[in-house]
């Protein structure tokens, strides 16, 4: 059993099928992670950031 505390998680969106959520790690770092089905991707902040700018500009 490990000591170390667990991450802090927030669901950012979600539908039947997908779910966009986000962890704060304890020492800090903030991933965000999309599951899409059987797929998972995750992404650092500055990915994630990449990643939204890459969704709107498909409008």
């Amino acid at each position: 059993m490990s000591d170390s505390p667990e991450p802090k998680t927030e669901v950012l969106a979600e539908t039947r099928n997908y779910i966009a959520w986000k962890a704060e790690e304890p020492d800090g770092e903030v991933t965000y992670h999309l599951e899409l089905g059987a797929l998972t991707v995750h992404f650092f902040a500055e990915e994630w950031e990449e990643f939204l700018s890459l969704m709107r500009a498909l409008k």
